[in-house]
């Protein structure tokens, strides 16, 4: 229950003490930085939070601590990432929206962890694999593009909408400097494929990640490994697809087979291509958005779900390219 008062201060009631320490976060660290948000004071008394300050700044936080109720509700952390993506939502009239978004929940984590969207770009972008056999996702570092990709194809696993999972990105050192790493072909791009390798993990847990690994049920490979292959009942995941060329890119995409779904990760500001070379994601966003069965989603600086340093750093360095 919630109750606001005459005297400048504002009541919401918690249900548990999950919710209570959810919402507060280590150290009160949620909770001041609700407070520099809003220029209101937070103070949590048991299982009951005080809003106090001036009409429009209680009016500011309540909502705020509204919108993010599906959160501290389940007993989930708080990020700052949710508190600027609720704050987004509240400036730009669309409440509404937001809170669609946070009960939105794809998957649980091994530990437990509710996994949903964070922005209302990355909800887009969820909605847009839901309806479309083939998505490309075009974004920054630390947007979720990889990531969310991995859940959403986790969950169709689960739910046997499908029979397997391939995850592949290209190698772009796979000349020289590759050739003069120790091992097989498989462990020389194994570093390559570890951001893919730790998003299973995440989702799965090492020992599950193995056992499916082993039994092909997912198959995590170099883009080289798909050529003159047809994948069907499969959910195929090209990461880092700025580094691919045109004829790569067309190589893969023409692998699809039937019953199965493609999402296509990357980002166009860092490619990685010899000077010279068109990247084969660029070209492929731009030639087949207006086809039905594709979406481009495009995510910004914004979207960034990793360190809140993470978004400034993209900014500077955008910032930089314009010159």
């Amino acid at each position: 229950m919630t109750e606001a008062t005459s005297a400048g201060r504002f009541f919401i009631d918690l249900p548990d003490s999950d919710a209570a320490i959810a919402l507060s976060g280590s150290g009160q660290t949620t909770l001041h930085k609700l407070e520099s948000l809003t220029g209101a004071s937070l103070v949590l008394r048991g299982l009951q939070l005080e809003i106090s300050g001036r009409s429009s700044q209680l009016e500011r936080a309540a909502a705020l601590v509204e919108l993010i109720r599906p959160i501290w509700e389940q007993g989930q952390l708080v990020s700052s990432v949710d508190l600027q993506a609720a704050l987004s939502s509240l400036d730009t009239g669309r409440k509404e929206a937001h809170s669609e978004l946070v009960d939105q929940v794809i998957a649980r984590s091994q530990r437990g962890n509710l996994l949903r969207p964070r922005t209302l770009r990355q909800k887009s972008y969820v909605e847009a694999m839901e309806r479309n056999d083939l998505t490309f996702a075009l974004g920054p570092a630390g947007t979720g593009k990889t990531f969310l990709a991995t859940v959403f194809a986790v969950r169709m696993l689960t739910e046997r909408k499908i029979e397997r999972i391939v995850l592949t990105r290209p190698a772009v050192e796979a000349g020289e400097r590759l050739g003069f790493l120790p091992g097989d072909l498989q462990q020389k791009v194994d570093p390559y494929l570890r951001p893919l390798y730790d998003a299973l993990h995440t989702l799965l847990g090492l020992e599950k990640t193995n056992a499916l690994l082993e039994k092909g049920i997912i198959e995590v490979a170099p883009l080289a490994y798909m050529r003159g292959r047809t994948l069907e009942d499969a959910f195929v995941i090209l990461d880092e697809a700025q580094n691919t060329t045109s004829a790569q890119m067309r190589m893969v995409l023409t692998r699809l087979g039937e019953r199965s779904r493609m999402v296509v990760t990357g980002d166009i500001t860092q490619v990685d291509l010899p000077l010279g070379h068109l990247s084969g994601l660029v070209e492929a966003a731009e030639l087949l958005e207006p086809i039905e069965g594709v979406a481009v989603c495009r995510l910004t600086s914004s979207d960034v779900v990793r360190h809140h340093l993470v978004q400034k750093v993209v900014d500077a360095y955008a910032r930089k390219d314009k010159r």
